[in-house]
């Protein structure tokens, strides 16, 4: 008899996760693998935050934080909202977390009941819909389409609320996809939201700086202020930051949603590293300049993996105007053969065929919930992301049929 929850068969790992750990057991094993399937910047943590992180252990602040945060980070959170984003929050209107992952799966499980719906755009974030699945709810997928840039549409979004949707996540600019949606796109979906007052927003700004164009970065309670009491602002320090491993990610909203979700944190992680969060005053307070150092970079990569792979037999793709990932259409490699002899059927088997021929790793669409594409992060070393996306061209010209 199995010892795992019912409720567990509703869910999977993380595909993203699972695929990087496999590419990490092949290089462990001797294999040139290119793993271009985690979402974490290559850039090292500046150094300015790293010496506000050793400040604090030498000065003793390695206590248990408050549930909700350290009082200093989170009036360094207020006054960024207010600095960045037009956005007043008083710090019990914040709670800093684990990670931006828990911010959203404590909102979730504080507010969902059995057979609440939460609207989610695909392709998404692979994590959406296993939480809502774990708190109860049931994910309400939308597919958005490549000519629109992956971007939900008023009418879609209209079509898809029901008197028992609870939340719309709307994450800006989109994993996997870059999708990035302006003041005006936030706009007509705020026209549609005004129409059903029993919905809420949960707005994912995570990549929120890293961003391409002269179009400015715009979130959903500054577009549509009328809507700030029923919006959650979710961000973190782990992308622009490039603060992963210190695991901070903070949530700002109306003050009863923050008490409830303050509530499962209580009962679960408790409050997040105080260390992580003396260095989070230094970097929201600090120099910013490296972020767009960072970004140019970026954009770099971005106009060399769409170069290379547009010129990739079966495949296509589009540069986005946000994040750090590349999705990309492989439908012309469906229904073609192998050297080997095997078909590949579907995007899933075009990942496993680059890992196991040449050593490439990447996400498959399905695990974003649009196919048939698939996901590469070009947040590493230029001339690794050259030498994959060569890869990548050189097995679609192996491809036969």
């Amino acid at each position: 008899m199995s010892i795992a929850a019912q409720r567990m068969n509703r869910i999977k790992a993380s595909p993203s996760i699972v695929i990087s750990a496999k590419a990490m057991e092949m290089a462990r094993a001797g294999r040139d693998v290119i793993a271009l399937s985690a979402g974490e910047p290559d850039f090292d943590t500046p150094d300015n935050i790293k010496l506000a992180a050793m400040r604090a252990i030498i000065d003793g602040k390695t206590k248990y934080p408050p549930i909700t945060g350290v009082p200093e980070f989170r009036e360094a959170i207020c006054r960024k909202l207010e600095r960045e984003n037009g956005l007043r929050y008083a710090p019990d209107q914040v709670l800093v977390c684990n990670g931006g992952k828990q911010v959203i799966y404590n909102a979730l499980t504080a507010t969902l009941d059995p057979d609440d719906e939460v609207v989610i755009p695909a392709p998404y974030w692979v994590s959406y819909p296993d939480m809502v699945l774990l708190a109860g709810g049931t994910p309400v997928v939308v597919e958005t389409a490549g000519a629109n840039a992956f971007r939900l549409t008023p009418e879609q979004l209209d079509g898809a609320i029901t008197a028992k949707t609870k939340w719309l996540i709307l994450n800006n600019p989109g994993n996997p996809s870059g999708a990035f949606y302006s003041a005006a796109d936030l706009e007509g979906l705020a026209e549609v939201l005004r129409r059903h007052p029993h919905l809420w927003v949960l707005t994912d700004d995570i990549y929120e700086h890293i961003v391409y164009g002269d179009e400015p970065f715009a979130t959903m309670a500054q577009v549509a202020p009328d809507l700030h009491e029923r919006t959650l602002t979710m961000n973190g320090l782990s992308k622009a930051y490039c603060m992963t491993g210190w695991r901070i990610g903070y949530g700002a909203g109306p003050k009863a949603l923050i008490a409830a979700m303050s509530k499962v944190q209580s009962q679960t992680t408790s409050g997040a590293c105080s260390i992580s969060q003396w260095a989070g005053v230094e970097a929201l307070d600090g120099d910013q300049t490296f972020i767009g150092d960072n970004v140019a970079v970026f954009e770099e990569r971005r106009d060399l993996g769409v170069s290379i792979l547009n010129q990739a037999t079966g495949l296509s793709c589009t540069a986005p105007k946000g994040a750090f990932y590349l999705y990309v259409d492989c439908g012309g490699t469906v229904g073609k053969q192998t050297p080997a002899g095997g078909a590949i059927e579907n995007d899933g088997d075009f990942a496993k065929y680059l890992l196991e021929t040449e050593e490439v790793a990447v996400v498959h669409g399905e695990a974003f919930g649009l196919s048939p594409y698939f996901r590469i992060s070009y947040a590493l070393a230029t001339d690794r992301l050259q030498e994959a996306c060569m890869r990548i061209q050189r097995a679609c010209a192996s491809l036969s049929g």
